[in-house]
């Protein structure tokens, strides 16, 4: 064990260039990650901000007693996905009526042709066209309503674009994370190839694979480490950054706990260990 931290961290001394670069490699690999798993984080809470805005309105029969609003509400309610309901009254529509279009129905008619309905919030995870088509379809079999209204076109546009939006998301970070782990093998591979003759001479004398290996994956976890808390700072002061240069407005980041910077610093171990025993297992063969 001695031996093996000796070794370890020897190459911050013996290769401090290559060590450095190291670091720099993994902490550029971690930052890019990093900001990709910010961008995907707010695009996730954008597109369920915008599901949220869904909503489905049945419209009631003038006619229906109170016994069977009660009952459609129940088994609306009863519904997978949906979130909320609201009873809108024929009074309440004409309210509304008014604030939107600034004119009161009565003045231009002698009676109230708005109907009552109810107004539906579903679960963010729910609103797709399809589920919410299935939903709308039952609903029409209820006695007592009239008709079921939602945004159709613009669910459909906005359950493909978010789609497409995430898939593609999901494919730049799995590029990013294999080229990191190109990077940061190939660049820890200078600290290896500097002890290239080390390593011919352990395995003359008998060294078995595990202990020339052991010095080099702690190495490459230190390197880790330090690239990991280098990226979580530097991603740190560019969101306060961020949020004291721009307005509340323009802000989408939210607020990050230590789990997300947490996370970073394990990536970047990992990282380095990866790269570690990419490159090792090469001179070993």
């Amino acid at each position: 064990m001695g031996y093996v931290l000796r070794e370890g961290f020897s190459g911050f001394k013996r290769a401090k260039l290559s060590t450095t670069i190291s670091i720099i490699t993994i902490s550029i690999s971690l930052l890019l990650l990093g900001t990709f798993a910010l961008i995907f984080a707010n695009l996730q809470e954008m597109a369920d901000t915008l599901r949220r805005e869904v909503q489905v309105e049945v419209f009631l029969l003038d006619d229906i007693s109170d016994g069977q609003r009660n009952r459609i509400s129940q088994q609306i309610g009863s519904q997978a996905g949906v979130d909320s309901i609201s009873y809108i009254s024929k009074d309440d529509a004409a309210e509304i009526f008014k604030e939107e279009f600034g004119e009161d129905i009565y003045s231009v008619l002698d009676f109230n042709p708005l109907p009552a309905s109810f107004r539906i919030s579903l679960e963010p995870d729910y609103v797709h066209a399809d589920s919410i088509a299935a939903m709308a379809s039952f609903i029409e079999t209820l006695e007592g309503t009239e008709s079921v209204q939602y945004r159709q076109s613009l669910l459909e546009m906005l359950t493909d674009r978010i789609q497409t939006v995430l898939a593609v998301s999901i494919g730049v970070g799995i590029l990013l994370a294999i080229s990191a782990i190109f990077l940061v093998s190939n660049t820890i591979r200078l600290t290896i190839y500097a002890k290239r003759k080390l390593i011919q001479t352990m395995k003359l004398v008998g060294a078995t694979r595990g202990f020339i290996r052991k010095p080099f994956l702690l190495e490459g976890f230190v390197q880790g480490v330090c690239g990991g808390a280098l990226a979580a700072v530097l991603i740190y002061v560019t969101l306060y950054l961020i949020r004291t240069n721009l307005s509340e407005h323009l802000i989408v980041l939210g607020e990050y706990d230590l789990y997300f910077y947490g996370a970073v610093l394990l990536t970047g171990s990992i990282l380095g260990l990866l790269g570690s025993t990419v490159s090792i297992r090469r001179f070993l063969r």
